[in-house]
């Protein structure tokens, strides 16, 4: 009898196939402005956008962020990237008895203000302690709401004076051939510094989690106009979302290795791991395509705010070529599969 296997928990190929096969047949998923089947970010209806998220990484803390912080914001960035406004959470915990209450304290703490800097407010809760070996220490759930922007429909408005008229929300299918492609910075942090503190490699004294709330950053993004889709580039990495933005919009995409920001540190650690840090999940960067007359201004509002400042725009979409090819530094040309999952379980 086939087994479900932690692969088919990291967000790459394999993930994909589970959910078609076993999860989204049982459900009513073809409902709302973006159903569950479009698999974004978020769902939206009614102008409501909704998500939620589990959070299981270890260890609990990490260089740059915890288990706290990374739940705070993968939810809001998971609302942000849609082009909403983010507006609430709500939070719930299942503690594994024995569980130190210092533990706690820095979790909630952590929770505490990553909400407060992100201008998002916990508003509903749930808590479950359960029996020792139930559970790996702690398990932290975050449901979030948002809203539709006048900073999207401000966006949407200048699409429409350029060249994209059908855009209503920043869906994963909405790419044309043109539009540029730019990561907000350094890709392959928080999978090293995880795997590093996790296995004692080292290398979390040079490399710390890119874990962060975004949706300040993508508000001031949108106010300058053109963002066609948005991104972040979670479980499989960049490599997964490059390569989902070319299967739901029908286009290709070509990126250039020279142009992805990557820490040297990253570079180093997934050479000597074998890992492609393409592949290697992020919590604090966005991929988003823009429209070809307004990537430079984007590019600069991006670099001009701390989230942001490592940003590149590393390629664009075509209608020459199907899925995603690269340049590769050496001046080849490879094709940048989909992942199985992330090389590095347990991140997020």
């Amino acid at each position: 009898m086939s087994k479900i296997l932690m692969s088919h928990g990291a967000g790459g190929d394999k993930m994909r196939q589970m959910l078609e096969n076993f999860i989204l047949p049982k459900l009513k998923s073809d409902i709302g402005d973006v159903p569950l089947s479009a698999l974004d970010d978020s769902g939206i209806i009614d102008d409501i956008v909704f998500t939620i998220d589990g959070h299981t990484v270890t260890p609990l803390f990490f260089p740059g962020g915890d288990i706290g912080s990374l739940a705070v914001a993968g939810t809001i960035n998971d609302i942000a990237v849609m082009g909403a406004r983010p507006v609430a959470l709500a939070l719930s915990l299942v503690i594994e008895e024995g569980l130190e209450e210092e533990v706690l304290e820095r979790v909630m703490d952590s929770i505490s203000q990553a909400s407060q800097k992100a201008g998002v407010p916990i508003m509903a809760g749930d808590t479950k302690v359960v029996e020792k070996g139930a559970a790996d220490k702690i398990i932290v759930t975050t449901a979030g709401i948002g809203v539709r922007s006048d900073l999207l429909d401000t966006n949407i408005k200048i699409l429409k004076e350029i060249c994209h008229t059908h855009i209503r929300w920043l869906r994963d299918s909405n790419v044309q051939a043109g539009d540029k492609i730019i990561v907000s910075g350094n890709v392959g942090d928080h999978g090293i510094a995880v795997l590093s503190c996790r296995e004692g490699y080292g290398f979390e004294s040079d490399i710390q989690s890119d874990v962060c709330a975004l949706n300040h950053m993508i508000e001031k993004a949108l106010a300058v106009g053109g963002i066609v889709a948005m991104k972040d580039p979670t479980r499989g990495g960049l490599a997964n979302t490059l390569n989902e933005f070319a299967e739901k919009s029908g286009v290709g995409i070509e990126i250039d290795e020279a142009l992805i920001p990557l820490d040297p540190g990253v570079k180093t650690a997934s050479g000597l791991l074998g890992i492609d840090p393409l592949e290697i999940g992020n919590e604090g960067k966005a991929v988003i395509a823009v429209a070809p007359e307004k990537a430079d201004e984007v590019l600069a509002c991006l670099r001009a705010t701390e989230e942001g400042k490592n940003a590149s725009i590393i390629g664009q979409a075509t209608a020459d070529i199907k899925g995603v090819v690269m340049t590769t530094a050496i001046g080849g040309r490879r094709v940048v599969e989909p992942p199985v999952g992330d090389p590095v379980p347990r991140i997020c």
